[in-house]
This record gives structure tokens, C-alpha cells and sequence, in this order.
């Protein structure tokens, strides 16, 4: 999958070769901008650094996440004048590969507040000079400094707003994210931190994208995934421990910024269990509306309301889909067959509501932070999920059967699955319907997860009822089954059309991966559909075969084997990196390396480099590339440019960069060094290290 996804990359960057080019062009445009027209002696006001980032680009936020660094200012103003500190916007997640990063794109201004001294006199111009720095990557990462002014007049009375930029800075400074009162702790797990935040901002929030940027950058893993649980009085988040958490050690605190729907806090977290009301689970508040007040019979009623209700929920449209089909069957007769699909499917419904259930009360238990939906917060069970959709899709479309001939797929419609694939439909609904909550829903189960085990399964089951009731009353009434069309060659094109909303459930589940997961999982995903699809194509092939009474072992054997592999590929974790020795790099080292007749790796590098880290996890840090090291003894040497360095950025100016990466490959034999793309695959090394020394003896 490593190859794959830098494959991916690779061919991005031939497509959009701008983007690896490397002359004087800059990528940020930076001025001083000022919310007035002019400043009162000892008059505090705000100024702002603008940037307008090329397409394509980003700078970064104040913790830049796994790579990159903060945008940075430094003054240099006239005797008395004041300047503060940054107060930077929310920032975006920056997904690149494995790692995240925070920062910003398009345009963003950054306010500060700038005092004048009382001794100013009024009728005099203040030009007020900094020198700003960042960072600015797409697919290579170049350093950017830019000298900038102000020209401020000094007024007698405050001046009034300046009709272009008075209005964008306050509107900048008023969605900054602030304080708002909330109590936040966290508390070290198994399954994670759990970080609990409640107060009155987040009732009747929309807490479905919840996420938390820490100002430091070694609390949490980045990458990972925040797992969400939702509460009467707030959230918790369940985050992946950083460095910080390593050895048994607790920060003293946990301060960042709590994104919200369209809004943004900041909080500031001490250690400490979560307190009641911050999650779905855990001892219930000593006196909540709503939900804590519910008694069994209530709480019951209203978890079968929402079972009818999330019928209608378009995450289940596509696995109803395959129920009406079965159904549509029956149109006109059969009723006892369609009565005992109606049953399993019913029980099929109230078991897997049930498993639900206690699987979450059993990680409640143990510790960890969970809510409704949390199946579908694991990567590995929604990538099988999409896996299992996009098998329907096939199937449904005619790719191949399930339980049926081919030359019976038409008329033999109605009879195909039974019982026995009635109660997996079942099944399969309840697991993809579950993230869904409908009215009624969430009191209901929020109360049910603060009572006892046997009272919490009452609710669950009442759910499941509710959820399987239509179609269980359709089964056992004799009208309204009576009302369906009968079977007929109508159906054949029904069955196909209903193959659209499985393909779509499959796209969805592929997107709640790639943003849980990132884009090295959901390669991993396309590539196992891709084997999936071909898989299933085998089956129908060999099914042909066996109508025409040919022996269809083999295509048989190799359409399961496809897919299991397919789903061992998205289930397995990947194989662990290997780490590559490296050298400090001068010239003078190149120099006696090369003189000694070895291969040369230089690796001009910077930990604030996406590319850069990106490569070293997809291409360098692979087994592949170590090994063609040590066959051919490479000296591998790292130019790390993480901080300023005027040897390193002459080295790259004779190359024609400004920026890194650049990875050089000197031949055992002398000659210039050859400059390989600045998105890496493993096969691009070891092809580059065997050119360089010959072949391996």
C-alpha cells in the first residue's frame, strides 16, 4: 500500500509539474493592514498580517500538527510603541498522507494589538516596520520572509475604521476562538485520553464534527482519529496520547481550541475524571431535564419511536432497499414464506441492537469512551463495511448470485435468500443505520446508558422493535402484501436499480474513512475494491461455467481467495517501518565518501516538511529500500534545513531549488549527482541506488 499511495502521489506531481518547480516565485503575498485610519496617542488598536496564499498552498497555525512551522513575526518599532502576540483564527485539518496538519489556505489574517506611546504627537506618521516568516507547502515546503510596513498617521482622537480592512479584522477577531466558559479534564485511558468538556455553549451544539486542536504539539497523535461521545451537557473526546503521555507521565494540562460546528473555544484542561453529563455513558447527573427524568415505560416508548422514525433515515435507505426488493417478491401470494422473512428479519434487527448494546456497556466497563455509532468508529469495521456495500452493489447489478442460478435470476427472484438472508439484512441494516439518530432516539438512549445493564438491553430492544416493525407488519398483512406487484420479469430491472443506493452506501462509508484514517488508509480501500470487483466478477464467471456444466474449482477457489485477501488487506495493520542509519551531511563528508567510491543518498530535508515526512514513511522508511542500502553499502546522509542553514540553501540554489525536498544520488563511480523526484517511491530508490553502484554482486 506504501508503493501504491506514492504511486498515487508521484503521478499527481508529473500531472502538476508547477508544483515542483523551484525558481524565485513566492507563494504567499504578506502585507500589514490596519482596522483604522490612523492612531491616538497611548490608543490601542489592531493591526493584522495578511497573507493570500496561492491555490494549491498553505501556511500554518500556531501548533502545525506531525510537520510544518507557525508563521512568525518580529518588530522593529519606534521608542514606545507596543505590539502583542498573534490571536490566530481557527485553523483547518491538513491531511497529507499519514500525518495532520493545521494551517491555512486561500486568504487569513493574523490581528494584533499595537499601542501607541502617550508622547505621540498628533499630526506626525508613524511607520512601523516587521519582518514576517513562514512556511508555505504544497508538495515541496519553501521558506518565505518578507520585509513589511505601515504607515500609520497619529491622530488627536481615535480614527475611524478603515473602510477596507476595519471590518475584516473585527469580523476575524469576533469568530476567533476564545474562552466561553466551559469546564474541561482529561484523564488518561486504555482506549486513549478521554478529554470531557461541558458547559452551557455545547447544549443543542452540533457535535457531529467535534474536534480538538492542542496548542502543544506532542499531547496527541495528530493523525489518529478523535472518537466522539456525546452527553446531555457536553462531549468527550477520546485522543490518541502523544509523546507527552509516554512513560507512564501526565502533562500538568491540556490547552487548545475545541472546533464546534461554525464556532471555536478555547479551553484549558486539567487532569481529572470526566464529570457526569460530559458523555452518553458513565453515572448519570444528579438532576438533568430530559433524559434523566425518563422512567423505563417512557424511555421505552420513545426507543420504539425512533426505531420507526430511522427508517427514514437516508444512511438506511440503501440496506431497505434490499429488503423491499425481497419483499416486492412476494407481491400477490407466497405469504408464508414472506411471514417468516418478516420474523427473521425482525430478529435479526433486535439482535444486532442488542449485541450493540452490550458490546458498548461491556468498553464501558473497561474504561473506554464510547457512544452510539461506535462500530462505525473503527477504520477496520467501515472499510469491511464498504467492502460488504459495494459486494451488494455487484451482486444486485448481476455481476454475480447469491443462493440462485443464473438462468433463475428473473422469475426465481422471490425465492432467493430465505429466511436465513432475511435475518442478515436485518443485521446489516441495524449496523450501518446505527450513526443515524432519530428523534425520539437520544433521550431514550441516553437514559438508558445511565441505568443498570438489564433496564439499558429493555430500551435497546424496544429500538430494535420499532426499527423492524414495518417491514414485519408488511410480511404478516395479507392486504398490503397482496397490494405488491406480482414477480415478473419487471423485477429483474428493479433489483439492478436498487444496485445505486449500495454503490452510494459504499462511497459514503469510503468517505468516514478517509477522514477518519487519511488518504494512506482509503488507497489501501480502493485497492482492495478494485480486487473486490474482480473477486466477484470470478464468481459470476465460474457460475456461468457450472450452468454449462463445465468444473468452475478454480475460478471459484481464486474469486474467494481475492477476497479474502482484499479484506485481510484493510483489516491487517501495516508492516512496521524500517529505520534507515543516517549521517549528518556536509560537503566536506560527500566529498570523502565519494572519494572512498561508495553510493551517496543525500537527503535534503526539514522536519516542517510535508513532502519530506510524507517520503520518509511511503518510500524510505520501507524494508525495500533499507535492504538495497546494505547491498550496495549506501552512505546515507541527511541535510536536515529545520532551521536556517546557509550551506544547506547554497547547496540547493545549485540545484535550481528553494525549497526541500531534494533527494542527490551519487554514483560509485564518480560524475554529477542524479536528482530524483521530490515524490518518492520505493521502487524510485532502490532503481536509483542499483544505477549508482551497478548490479549487486
Amino acid at each position: 500500500m506504501m508503493r501504491f499511495l506514492a504511486g498515487v502521489l508521484l503521478a499527481l506531481a508529473m500531472a502538476f509539474p508547477a508544483l515542483a518547480q523551484t525558481g524565485p516565485q513566492r507563494h504567499v503575498t504578506a502585507e500589514l493592514v490596519a482596522e483604522r485610519q490612523g492612531i491616538a496617542p497611548g490608543q490601542t488598536i489592531h493591526v493584522a498580517l495578511r497573507q493570500q496564499i496561492q491555490k494549491g498552498w498553505h501556511t500554518y497555525w500556531r501548533n502545525s500538527g506531525d510537520s510544518g512551522e507557525a508563521t512568525a513575526i518580529k518588530w522593529d518599532l519606534p521608542a514606545g510603541w507596543q505590539a502583542g502576540a498573534f490571536t490566530w483564527p481557527e485553523p483547518r485539518r491538513l491531511p497529507v498522507g499519514p500525518l495532520m496538519n493545521y494551517g491555512y489556505e486561500g486568504e487569513v489574517l493574523l490581528p494584533m494589538t499595537l499601542t501607541a506611546p502617550a508622547g505621540a504627537r498628533p499630526g506626525d506618521q508613524a511607520t512601523l516596520k516587521a519582518q514576517a516568516s513562514f512556511l508555505v507547502c504544497a508538495e515541496i515546503c519553501v521558506p518565505e520572509d518578507a520585509t513589511l510596513s505601515l504607515a500609520l498617521p497619529i491622530t488627536a482622537t481615535p480614527a475611524p475604521a478603515d473602510p477596507k480592512w476595519g471590518g475584516a479584522i473585527e469580523k476575524t477577531l469576533a469568530a476567533a476562538p476564545k474562552p466561553a466558559g466551559l469546564t474541561a479534564v482529561f484523564e488518561p485511558r486504555a482506549a486513549g485520553v478521554a478529554l470531557a468538556v461541558t458547559g452551557p455553549a455545547l447544549k443543542g451544539a452540533d457535535l457531529a464534527d467535534a474536534y480538538f486542536y492542542p496548542f502543544d504539539s506532542t499531547v496527541i497523535d495528530h493523525a489518529r482519529p478523535q472518537a466522539i461521545e456525546r452527553g446531555p451537557q457536553g462531549l468527550t473526546l477520546t485522543l490518541a496520547p502523544g509523546y507527552s503521555f509516554q512513560a507512564g507521565k501526565t502533562p500538568a494540562g491540556l490547552a487548545g481550541v475545541l472546533a464546534v460546528g461554525d464556532k471555536a473555544y478555547e479551553i484549558a484542561a486539567a487532569p481529572g475524571a470526566p464529570p457526569p453529563g460530559a458523555s452518553g455513558l458513565g453515572p448519570p447527573p444528579a438532576k438533568v431535564a430530559g433524559a434523566a427524568d425518563l422512567g423505563l415505560a417512557a424511555a421505552a416508548l420513545f426507543a420504539f419511536l425512533g426505531g420507526l422514525i430511522l427508517n427514514l433515515m437516508p444512511c438506511v435507505f440503501p440496506i431497505l432497499a434490499m429488503k423491499a426488493a425481497s419483499l416486492a417478491g412476494h407481491g400477490g401470494g407466497e405469504q408464508a414464506d414472506a411471514r417468516r422473512q418478516g420474523l427473521a428479519f425482525g430478529v435479526g434487527s433486535v439482535a444486532t441492537f442488542l449485541a450493540l448494546a452490550g458490546g458498548m456497556i461491556a468498553l464501558k466497563a473497561a474504561g473506554s469512551a464510547i457512544g452510539w455509532g461506535f462500530q462505525l468508529q473503527s477504520p477496520p469495521v467501515v472499510a469491511v463495511l464498504a467492502l460488504l456495500m459495494l459486494a451488494v452493489a455487484l451482486n444486485l447489478s448481476g455481476l454475480f448470485e447469491v443462493g440462485t442460478s443464473l438462468q433463475g435470476a428473473g422469475s426465481g427472484l422471490a425465492s432467493r435468500g430465505g429466511a436465513l438472508g432475511a435475518f442478515f439484512t436485518g443485521a446489516l441494516a441495524v449496523v450501518v443505520a446505527a450513526p443515524c439518530t432519530a428523534p425520539f432516539m437520544g433521550p431514550a438512549l441516553g437514559w438508558a446508558l445511565t441505568q443498570t445493564p438489564g433496564a439499558a438491553l429493555a430500551v435497546f430492544a424496544a429500538l430494535g422493535l420499532g426499527f423492524a416493525a414495518p417491514f414485519v407488519l408488511v410480511a404478516f398483512a395479507p392486504g398490503l402484501l397482496a397490494r405488491l406487484p406480482r414477480p415478473g420479469p419487471w423485477m429483474d430491472l428493479f433489483r439492478k436499480a436498487l444496485a445505486f443506493p449500495m454503490y452510494g452506501a459504499a462511497a459514503w462509508l469510503a468517505w468516514v474513512l478517509a477522514q477518519q484514517a487519511g488518504a494512506e488508509d482509503l488507497a489501501t480501500l480502493f485497492t482492495a475494491a478494485v480486487v473486490v470487483a474482480f473477486a466477484a466478477w470470478l464468481a459470476g464467471l465460474a457460475q456461468r461455467r457450472a450452468a454449462q456444466g463445465g468444473k468452475p474449482f478454480v475460478l471459484t477457489a481464486g474469486a474467494g481467495l481475492l477476497a479474502a485477501l482484499a479484506v485481510a488487506a484493510v483489516v491487517w495493520p501495516q508492516n512496521k517501518a524500517a529505520e534507515l542509519q543516517f549521517e549528518p551531511y556536509s560537503p566536506a563528508r560527500v566529498s570523502e565518501l565519494r572519494a572512498e567510491g561508495r553510493p551517496v543518498f543525500v537527503n535534503y530535508t526539514a522536519a516542517w516538511c510535508v513532502s519530506c515526512q510524507v517520503n520518509d514513511k511511503v518510500a524510505l522508511s520501507t524494508h525495500a529500500v533499507a535492504s538495497a542500502f546494505a547491498r550496495h553499502k549506501v552512505a546515507y546522509l541527511k541535510a536536515d534545513w529545520t532551521k536556517r542553514d546557509a550551506t544547506i540553501a547554497a547547496e540547493l540554489a545549485s540545484h535550481g531549488r528553494a525549497g526541500v525536498p531534494l533527494y542527490l544520488v551519487y554514483g560509485s563511480k564518480g560524475g554529477d549527482g542524479v536528482i530524483l523526484p521530490s515524490i518518492l517511491t520505493p521502487d524510485v530508490v532502490v532503481k536509483a541506488v542499483e544505477a549508482a553502484d551497478g548490479p549487486a554482486s
